[in-house]
């Protein structure tokens, strides 16, 4: 894909296959494949997420934002896991799991109303936090691992009524560590509820490195709850689809929960203000390392060469995605510039007691 060196961190800029990565990409190539449309879905699904994601560093750099949480090296976790759900089931993204949004139906112009503020958005402009219950994305807050309970609950009711749906949400390696993550998955352990709990292990917690805030691996966490445990590489979207395959079908199948940790890596900081210190938090080594696991470059490298898809083809794809985005983001703005909240749209839905009544 296409580099831009105003947004992609400074390791993707003249990217180039490296061959201890690949040889470990191919060593961890599914035996049974999916669909060549599905190999090129996936494809287009972390384009679209990435660009999602410089368009929000390029308003950054405008001002047209304060800041924005991004997911940038992380896209094949998000994508792999969203395309091995079915049609009725439900996610609940963090704000780095954005993918989840589009890959489930939601224009990526509605994504970035969300960040300007945009009365016709599901908060009316209150909250950056975003979602489309229709099309089964339940928004988040800003608070980590809170929709674990609601998820739990979700999953519950799925099994009470005979419903063959799966819920899906992510928790970051830092965010195991609260209450509602303990309360949610400990219900739906002992309810056996259909949930899949991706445990988003990208090794630093705001900016906190897991060796420090942690002594116990995140793949160990499946086995305090009596559930099931999977793992997967988080850059290899391969891995990451077909291992959420398996843990969606054990749910599907009533031996839920599933945890699934997948190990990545997060190439910015926390939000884009603080860059410079996540940079700092970790050697360049590291930086590098990860760097040479781009995990768009290393795919488009292996359906390119492996799979023998025309480049052209890639080409297109991108091109089309670009265009969309590109689009998304103008009626985003237009959106904006158009109409502003209003004061009741400030107080929908705020409890208020007057004279001594609700």
């Amino acid at each position: 894909m296409r580099r831009y060196p105003a947004f992609d961190p400074p390791e993707y800029l003249d990217w180039k296959p490296d061959p201890e990565a690949m040889a470990d990409f191919h060593a961890k190539v599914p035996s049974t494949l999916p669909s060549e449309p599905v190999l090129l879905r996936l494809y287009e699904g972390m384009l679209r997420n990435r660009l999602h994601d410089i368009a929000l560093k390029r308003w950054v750099r405008q001002g047209v934002i304060s800041k924005a949480w991004l997911g940038t090296g992380e896209e094949a976790l998000t994508i792999g896991n969203v395309h091995a759900l079915e049609r009725g089931d439900v996610v609940g993204p963090m704000i780095r799991n954005a993918g989840a949004c589009h890959e489930m139906g939601m224009p990526v112009t509605d994504m970035l109303k969300a960040y300007l503020g945009s009365p016709d958005t599901i908060t009316k402009g209150r909250d950056l936090h975003t979602g489309a219950p229709d099309k089964g994305v339940i928004p988040p807050t800003s608070f980590v691992a809170s929709l674990m309970p609601v998820f739990a609950g979700i999953a519950m009711a799925f099994r009470l009524k005979g419903e063959p749906r799966v819920a899906m949400t992510w928790v970051g390696d830092g965010a195991r560590w609260t209450a509602e993550f303990h309360e949610g998955m400990n219900l739906a352990a002992v309810q056996r509820s259909p949930l899949v709990v991706v445990l988003q292990d990208n090794q630093v917690a705001l900016g906190t490195a897991a060796t420090v805030h942690s002594r116990a691996g995140c793949e160990r966490m499946a086995a305090g709850y009596g559930v099931d445990g999977l793992t997967c590489d988080g850059m290899h979207v391969l891995d990451v689809y077909a291992t959420s395959r398996e843990a969606v079908a054990r749910c599907r199948d009533g031996r839920g929960p599933v945890i699934l940790t997948a190990t990545t890596f997060r190439m910015g900081g926390h939000a884009t203000h603080d860059e410079a210190e996540a940079r700092a938090l970790f050697p360049p080594e590291v930086f590098a390392y990860w760097g040479r696991r781009d995990p768009i470059g290393m795919y488009e490298t292996w359906l390119a060469g492996t799979c023998g898809v025309p480049a052209a083809t890639l080409e297109r794809i991108e091109g089309q995605v670009t265009q969309e985005v590109e689009a998304a983001a103008e009626a985003a703005l237009a959106s904006r510039a158009a109409a502003t909240a209003t004061e009741d749209d400030v107080s929908m839905g705020v409890y208020e007691m007057q004279a001594g009544r609700p």
